[in-house]
């Protein structure tokens, strides 16, 4: 426990819900969440499955009419065909992610981190005894790394590579063609899996998501996680999957059977309308994020020392605001980005989370999952109080 940090997201929301609870209005944009609520079919789904009496244990990989039903969207939307078998439901894509984590990483284990990365990819690899590997990326190359990066970060001990796309927290989406030069470094080394976190799939604004399963060699390589916290804003639902060879499955089977069984009945049943009902309400949302990815950009260009680009997927921008790093408002210094995030939360009363949980200290992280009233009020105060730093 002790190699272990608690998530910043979570304790930059703790300081913001501490300041709302003493009447100061916070603009909190650092977590993940949709402002959405479950779209109407998804909650009348949940509400038959009670009454039909989905409220007994389900089997630890899921129900059967779930996996099938994440079977026909991984053919349909992705072009990949998997059996019930190489499925398994998880309590969230969280789960998953730990799952697989836990199933492949011996003691000493390498896996390769690219960085900026999601806080718990680190932590839940050292929960493993393993030991992340970080490839450092930047704006200038889309906060993605290349294939010569790649190559030169494996060695014999490397087990696993982490690829998050859409990514958290940049925003970053690979192309086919980026995936595909990835595909033939991995394929290069025997013993090496990807685990591809798909959850921001559905909120791409250049184009169709493309999974490293598809690109040659790479399908009895790869591992799937995803779910339908994000695109069907569900995050409270708590329903994520893995697609992986099945000799993977029956592993993570295992460790789920010993430390949480099958997922909630009724989360189960709601996640399948998602799947099988309408795909209206995601393009719905979609469009919804790309607007406030937009204004929110806008709004960030124009405030002096602040570095963006505009994210190509998930709903977060990661501007760079080391240009500050230095000054002062005559009362502190800001040294970092964790100082940076703290000004602008006591000062601008903007809650945000630093670059340095992200392995990114030059950079800070905004979600935009929320009302365009609410981002518009957020660059407000951000530019008052950094206009404050001398």
């Amino acid at each position: 426990m002790r190699r272990l940090s608690p998530p910043m997201t979570f304790a930059m929301n703790q300081l913001s819900n501490d300041l709302k609870a003493q009447g100061i209005d916070v603009v909190n944009m650092s977590l993940g969440e949709p402002d959405f609520d479950t779209p109407e079919h998804i909650k009348d789904a949940a509400i038959s499955a009670i009454h039909h009496n989905f409220s007994h244990y389900t089997p630890v990989a899921g129900l059967l009419s779930v996996k099938k039903a994440i079977a026909a969207k991984l053919q349909k939307e992705n072009k990949l065909d998997y059996q019930a078998d190489e499925i398994l439901v998880s309590n969230g894509a969280k789960q998953s992610i730990c799952n697989v984590i836990m199933a492949l990483v011996d003691q000493g284990d390498e896996v390769i981190v690219p960085a900026p990365y999601w806080v718990s990819y680190p932590q839940m690899v050292l929960l493993a005894g393993g030991n992340p590997v970080y490839i450092e990326t930047n704006m200038e190359q889309g906060f993605k790394m290349s294939p010569e990066q790649l190559e030169k970060a494996i060695t014999p001990q490397t087990k696993l590579i982490i690829l998050c796309s859409p990514s958290n927290p940049t925003g970053a989406v690979y192309s086919q063609n980026e995936l595909d030069a990835l595909a033939k470094v991995i394929t290069q080394h025997e013993g090496l899996f990807v685990l591809s976190d798909e959850i921001y799939e559905h909120l791409n604004y250049v184009g169709n998501h493309a999974s490293i399963a598809t690109c040659d060699g790479m399908r009895e390589r790869t591992i799937i996680v995803n779910g339908v916290s994000k695109a069907y804003a569900m995050t409270g639902w708590r329903i994520g999957f893995i697609a992986a060879p099945q000799w993977i499955i029956s592993a993570c089977n295992l460790l789920q059977g010993q430390y949480t069984s099958g997922p909630c009945a009724v989360s189960q049943k709601a996640a399948e309308e998602a799947w099988e009902g309408s795909q209206e309400c995601v393009e719905t949302m979609r469009q919804a994020f790309k607007r406030r990815r937009d204004l929110l950009v806008d709004m960030i260009r124009a405030i002096p020392g602040l570095e963006v680009s505009a994210p190509e997927g998930a709903f977060y921008l990661f501007p760079k605001c080391s240009a500050y790093f230095g000054k002062t408002d005559g009362n502190r210094v800001i040294k970092s980005s964790t100082d940076f995030s703290l000004y602008l939360l006591e000062v601008g009363h903007v809650a945000t989370v630093c670059g340095d949980a992200f392995g990114a200290p030059d950079y800070f992280r905004l979600s935009y999952a929320t009302s365009e009233e609410r981002i518009t009020e957020a660059a407000k105060r951000i530019a008052k109080a950094l206009a404050s730093l001398k």
